[in-house]
Order: C-alpha cells, then structure tokens, then sequence
C-alpha cells in the first residue's frame, strides 16, 4: 500500500463520478462538503467543512499528515453574483492550500482544478488554450484569479487548470424540459456557438489529469462538435417532441472550443457529440423514444 495515493474531493457530483473511475486499491479518497453525508458507493469518506470558513477546514491537520496526494477541486458557488464566486475559487482555493502544512504541500502530487470555458468570450473563430481570457465578467475574473493563485502556489507540472464547457447528464433536465414545454427561445443571428461535455467524460478527464505525467498547467474539457445554438436547441426540441424553438435576436454569446491539447494527452470521450449524447440520457431516463430514423438521421446531419 505504499503507492496508494490520497486523494481530497472538494465538490459533489462530478467528483463522485471521478472517485468511481478510480482502482480502490490505489486510491483512498477523502471528500469535503458543507454537510458531511454517507457515500453510497462507500469509495470517499466524507468530511464537513466549509470552504469560507479557515476553521472548518481544520480537519485537514491530520489529512495532510497522513498523506494527501492529489486534490480535484471542482465546487459549486452558492449563486451567481460576484461574493460567492470569489468565496469559492480564489479565496476558498488559497484557504485550502493554506490549511495543508508546509510537508503537505511538499507531498502534493497533483491538484486539477475545474473551471470554466467562461473566461472566453464569443467568438467564431476556434478557442484554444492559447487564446488570451476575457476577464470582463466577474465569473472569469474569479475563475482566473484562482488559476494564478494555483499556479503561483505549487509548482509546475502540479497544479492544473481544467476549462469545461457546458455540462448535460443524466437528471440534468432543464434545458431539455424547456425545449419540451417550448419556453427556451433559440438566438438568432451569427456568434451563437454550443459546447458541450457529458458530465461521464469530464470525469474521466479529471481521473485522466490526476495521474497524467508532465501535465501542461491548462487543458479544454469539451466534446468534438460545438454546434450552432439554435441548431442544437432545434435537434434537441426535435428529440424530445417539443415545438421548434423560436427565434430572437441577440447579441454575439459564444465560441467554438478545441479538445484538441486535451485529446492529444491521452483522454477520449464516449460521447464526442452532444446530439448523441443527449439521446442516450434520454433513453436511459426513459422519457422519449429516440430509435425513428429521422431524429438518428437529423443528429448525425448536424455533426458531419
């Protein structure tokens, strides 16, 4: 057992994703979250703490004594304002490093922190990893600043920044009831770009970056094919029998997205389109038949 590594979770559904991607017998893993609860999958032994609070964060002492290796740092704020986002990812990331003594620090092996494809605004020509932020938004002011405060606090090749776009999964259903009821109205105009990640596969490219050697500090966590908006709200409508979205003009809102530094490490994604996606969460939930050969035809006319 002396390779096993210790790895902290700060997060809940996609880290409990990744911890089940993981060989118990090489991974402990240790979760904190504001209300401590059991695990079903009895994988991570979760620890109450909140990441505002320095003196929540205490039951760290011993943790980082017995050994803390790796950390994935994927939180969720409170809301979508200024304060909470600085709570969580600049301020609540220095606060955690902080609470790990200086030989914890040492030990650290890898700390993948999950972002957001936010911090670009639109654009219609590809985004890569090398495309300068806009830091005009408080989301991306506050998703960069934690990046700095993670790369000025470990050193290379430890801490990395992954950018993830839009997420859908199973029980992820708001856009899609929407689309049903016909209450999401699809953007008009040029500059509407979609990207998406199927929460599966952004967990296996958090497992991925956790163990990957000689990590560049910053990967795009995205599918293949970013999609016009409104033809992937369109197709979507299509599969879940709602009426096709209307139309209204708005201002230029996104990018198209590159995977391709990410795909070139190693990680592949069971679902390298949205469309396909889509469709087997929605056949798994059981709540549309998706087997008629046109919405098959429709998903696949749209990623060739």
């Amino acid at each position: 057992m002396a390779d096993r590594h210790t790895l902290l979770l700060v997060g809940g559904e996609l880290c409990e994703r990744t911890a089940a991607l993981l060989d118990p017998a090489q991974w402990r893993c240790i979760g904190l979250r504001r209300r401590a609860r059991p695990d079903a999958g009895g994988r991570i032994a979760w620890r109450a703490a909140d990441l505002r609070n320095r003196d929540s964060l205490s039951c760290l002492g011993t943790d980082a004594g017995a050994g803390i290796t790796h950390i994935l740092y994927a939180p969720a704020p409170d809301g979508r304002n200024p304060a909470d986002y600085d709570q969580v990812y600049p301020q609540g990331l220095s606060r955690l490093l902080d609470c790990l003594a200086p030989s914890g620090r040492r030990r650290l092996r890898r700390c993948v922190l999950v972002g957001s494809s936010a911090v670009w605004g639109p654009a219609d020509g590809w985004v890569d990893e090398d495309t300068p932020a806009d830091g005009a938004d408080f989301r991306a002011r506050a998703l960069l600043d934690a990046e700095a405060r993670l790369h000025t606090a470990l050193p290379a090749g430890v801490g990395v920044a992954l950018r993830l776009s839009g997420l859908y999964g199973p029980g992820r259903r708001r856009l899609l009831d929407g689309l049903r009821a016909g209450t999401v109205a699809a953007p008009d105009g040029p500059g509407h770009w979609a990207n998406r990640i199927h929460i599966d596969d952004a967990a296996q490219a958090c497992a991925h970056l956790l163990a990957l050697p000689d990590p560049a500090p910053l990967y795009i966590g995205t599918d293949d094919h970013p999609l016009p908006t409104a033809d992937l709200y369109g197709a979507l409508a299509r599969l879940v029998g709602g009426p096709a979205p209307a139309r209204r003009a708005r201002a230029p809102s996104g990018k198209r997205l590159s995977n391709a530094r990410l795909r070139a490490s190693g990680w592949t994604p069971a679902w390298p389109n949205a469309l396909d996606g889509y469709a087997a969460c929605l056949d798994r939930d059981g709540r549309t038949a998706i087997a008629d050969a046109p919405h098959v035809q429709a998903r696949r006319d749209l990623v060739r």
